[in-house]
């Protein structure tokens, strides 16, 4: 039985995503797709969509703000785009968005029914109950403002959607699989992230099935006998009301295990409590360690160097790592900087290098080559055979390299003067 796989607090962030970075987080996006679809498949690309901590790393190593809300609107805006030209070819689609967008998701969804033959029924209804699940029968004090449907071929689906509290200035994001979802109103989410508000309203919850019914008694007998209900409960007799339930008391479901938990803080700045050190010294020395002697298949386009090899390193794992990786989301905003500054300007050629490098050993993948893609494989596993032994420089110590490199790099951010860089192309 499915049940949640973690929870987080997001921050409300305001701002705008540059072109020369969403152009950029497209490209990236699609083939990191793509590579996890080559070497996992589709169901696979779904289960980490469905992961929340999975899903912060992914937008982080894109270049986003590695804390903020915006990463979900980022991440799905620019997988919408990435993968729009090869969706046939994949088998992945993304459907919704942000606020009119998502209004859009059942005629979306149509369309796929249209292309692969694939039940566009069941999806919108899921589509439809998710959202509603969401809105109104959680009521956790988070208005839905996103909502994303990513399906397939098979007809398997995964549901991002995230709410907004104003008040509070943070947002709550929710993951929804349909892999072994027991039913819409069995405890389905696969997680929730974001902070307890009060008192929250969950009916699709398994142990509300008596709440669920006698809601549907009390819209059955009109309004004439909820306003009885409400009145007999407003006078004090609360026990007049109880009729509406089952007199045997439920079973509850025994209390899950603690989930991980993601405070993701206000503050713009990563700090080195932010990140797990060993992993950053099991990664960076990893890069040092493969050089481009190791990879000289692979690193063929002239300029790149070792600072690429860190930055696909840590993209290695966002497509090769197991779940527990990524607890620590901060630390993939060490490959690509972020639009804000933070932890450092992103760094448009090392960026733009790391695309090239990994299209490059998708599309010779494809080709039934597939090389390229087992040594970024192989990278990942040796900066996770060497975290648990090497020593590294201190996090500040790599930052304020990284800052004064910066230039060298192209780095860039969201106040940068000078000309855009060109976009990228898909």
């Amino acid at each position: 039985m499915h049940q949640r796989t973690g929870s987080a607090n997001l921050p409300l962030h305001g701002g705008h995503v540059p072109r020369w970075l969403s152009t950029r987080m497209a490209a990236l996006g699609r083939v990191i797709a793509e590579a996890i679809v080559h070497e996992y498949g589709r169901d696979e690309f779904l289960r980490r969509l469905a992961h929340p901590f999975w899903f912060q790393a992914f937008g982080a190593v894109m270049g986003m703000d590695w804390h903020s809300s915006g990463i979900t609107t980022s991440v799905v805006g620019a997988l919408k785009r990435g993968l729009a030209p090869i969706r046939n070819e994949l088998g992945i689609y993304v459907c919704g968005g942000k606020g009119a967008h998502s209004r859009r998701t059942p005629d979306e969804l149509l369309e796929v029914g249209d292309r692969t033959g694939v039940d566009a029924g069941s999806l919108v209804r899921a589509s439809r109950l998710v959202a509603k699940i969401d809105s109104a029968a959680v009521q956790d004090g988070y208005d839905l403002y996103l909502h994303a449907f990513f399906a397939t071929v098979d007809g398997h689906w995964c549901v991002v959607q995230q709410g907004m509290n104003e008040t509070r200035r943070e947002a709550r994001r929710y993951h929804w699989q349909s892999e072994n979802l027991p039913g819409f109103f069995e405890s389905p989410h696969a997680a929730i992230e974001g902070r307890n508000v009060g008192a929250i309203v969950n009916l699709a919850d398994v142990r509300a099935e008596r709440s669920r019914a006698a809601g549907l008694e009390l819209a059955r007998g009109g309004p004439a006998r909820t306003i009885a209900v409400l009145r007999r409960y407003g006078s004090g007799n609360a026990a007049a009301s109880l009729p509406l339930f089952p007199e045997i008391e439920p079973v509850c479901a025994p209390a899950p295990c603690p989930l991980p938990h993601l405070q993701l803080p206000d503050r713009h700045e990563v700090l080195a409590s932010d990140v797990m050190l060993r992993r950053l010294h099991g990664t960076l020395a990893a890069a040092a360690d493969a050089g481009l002697t190791d990879f000289a298949d692979l690193l063929l386009t002239p300029g790149v160097g070792a600072r690429t090899v860190a930055a696909l390193a840590f993209v290695a794992e966002v497509v090769h790592g197991a779940p527990s990786r990524f607890s620590d989301p901060a630390r993939f905003s060490l490959a690509h900087g972020g639009k804000d500054g933070q932890p450092f300007p992103v760094p448009i050629e090392v960026f733009d290098e790391t695309i090239r490098v990994l299209k490059r050993a998708v599309d010779r993948a494809k080709l039934g080559s597939s090389e390229a893609l087992a040594a970024i494989r192989r990278l990942d596993a040796q900066a996770r055979a060497l975290e648990a032994t090497v020593l590294g420089p201190t996090f500040e110590s790599f930052i304020a390299a990284e800052r004064a490199l910066s230039d060298t790099y192209g780095g860039r951010t969201v106040t940068s003067r000078t000309a855009a860089p060109p976009e990228i192309p898909l």
